[in-house]
């Protein structure tokens, strides 16, 4: 420690970012990464400077370039957070992840399987953090349902119903699918319980304005234990709805992300069953089935910027040496139930298998045969050896 007095500077031990892209999403990156105190950004890359000089303002210490390769030479940049058209995902992050650095992606981590599968192996051969964006799953709401369904609050999961629509801006690249879906999917794998996950998946769409892609869709999921999930999305709403609600043997519980004053409730309702082993001569005669009717509890939920926790676990992750809660193998999860809802709607809404017995790994091991897949442990390791 420096004497009183001293003018010695301490070592600055926050994590070096560089954040690729200063369109719609990077600005934010920017903001939230700015105002994460173990974070310290160095660069803004975009091909267009002078946007990127606009996002960071006139006396901004943060340097812009039109150069990838420039960020990634810099030895004070230690991770990369990428906000590109997904077209460009996988070309970035693996270029980065190449030269040693620490990825964040936006959604979805790449636009093919077999690219994002290649992430995954490269990122946990090398012993880095590769993290996909799924801004919805660092919520406070959405975490509180997490601990709700893992700790069986809600007893076994019975079905998983979401409504996201609005009268949005149809996509020039994407149908709705693509567009929205994905935030719902991203949830649904976050809260899941472990052993739960999806094993078919069906989807319905319609383009009734003629837009020449799917404006409306629905999209059901069939899960291991025998639950639906169903998630609709629709461009063409007059009104914005945004509801998911998930129900389980003990309780119910309903998220209105556009009611601040009971964004969470949890409903001790439902149907009771009666097992047949328990049934006596003196109640054979009733109904096999009841109706429970009771209380309503609203959570307290502290409110807190969903990318501001991006940002965080993303550097928690890499202190910590460890895989991020929405890690590469999540984004992953995700894109394989998008590509088999598209591969559904060419088959006219029959169900496309998605085996959880052929697990993502059998997928990434493809790409690096000699290789086995490590855990995130050594990260810190590694980090430090650089």
């Amino acid at each position: 420690m420096p004497t009183p007095g001293s003018t010695e500077r301490q070592p600055d031990r926050r994590i070096g970012l560089a954040v690729v892209g200063a369109g719609y999403w990077g600005p934010n990156l920017v903001r939230n990464a700015q105002q994460t105190a173990a974070l310290r950004l160095h660069w803004l890359c975009d091909l267009d400077e002078q946007r990127s000089r606009r996002v960071l303002g006139e006396y901004s210490t943060v340097a812009s370039t039109t150069s990838f390769d420039e960020v990634l030479a810099d030895e004070r940049v230690q991770a990369v957070a990428i906000a590109t058209p997904a077209a460009a995902h996988h070309r970035l992050a693996r270029a980065a992840l190449e030269a040693g650095k620490h990825v964040l992606v936006e959604k979805p981590i790449t636009t093919t399987a077999e690219e994002a599968a290649d992430l995954v192996a490269l990122a946990e051969e090398r012993g880095l953090v590769l993290m996909c964006d799924h801004t919805f799953c660092y919520t406070p709401v959405v975490r509180r349902i997490r601990e709700l369904v893992h700790a069986g609050e809600l007893g076994d999961i019975q079905f998983f119903d979401s409504v996201r629509i609005n009268l949005g801006l149809v996509q020039p690249d994407v149908d709705v699918l693509w567009d929205l879906a994905p935030h719902d999917l991203s949830i649904l794998d976050f809260v899941l319980p472990p052993g739960v996950e999806p094993v078919g998946v069906s989807a319905q769409a319609a383009d009734p304005i003629g837009a020449g892609r799917a404006c409306v869709a629905y999209l059901t999921l069939r899960l291991s234990n025998g639950a639906l999930a169903h998630c609709h999305v629709n461009w063409l709403s007059p009104t914005k709805v945004r509801t998911t609600m998930i129900g389980g043997s003990r309780r119910t519980l309903v998220w209105d992300d556009l009611n601040p004053q009971a964004r969470l409730a949890v409903h001790d309702r439902g149907v009771d069953l009666t097992p047949p082993d328990e049934l006596t001569d003196a109640i054979r005669h009733r109904a096999l089935i009841s109706y429970r009717v009771g209380d309503m509890v609203a959570p307290a939920l502290v409110e807190q910027e969903a990318l501001r926790n991006v940002m965080g676990e993303f550097a928690a992750a890499i202190a910590e040496g460890r895989p991020a809660l929405t890690d590469g193998r999540a984004g992953l999860r995700v894109l394989r139930l998008l590509h088999a809802a598209s591969r559904s709607l060419e088959l006219g809404g029959a169900t496309v298998p998605v085996d959880p017995a052929a697990t993502d790994t059998d997928l990434i091991t493809r790409h690096h045969p000699a290789q086995p897949v490590q855990t995130a442990q050594p990260v810190q390791q590694k980090a430090a050896a650089r």
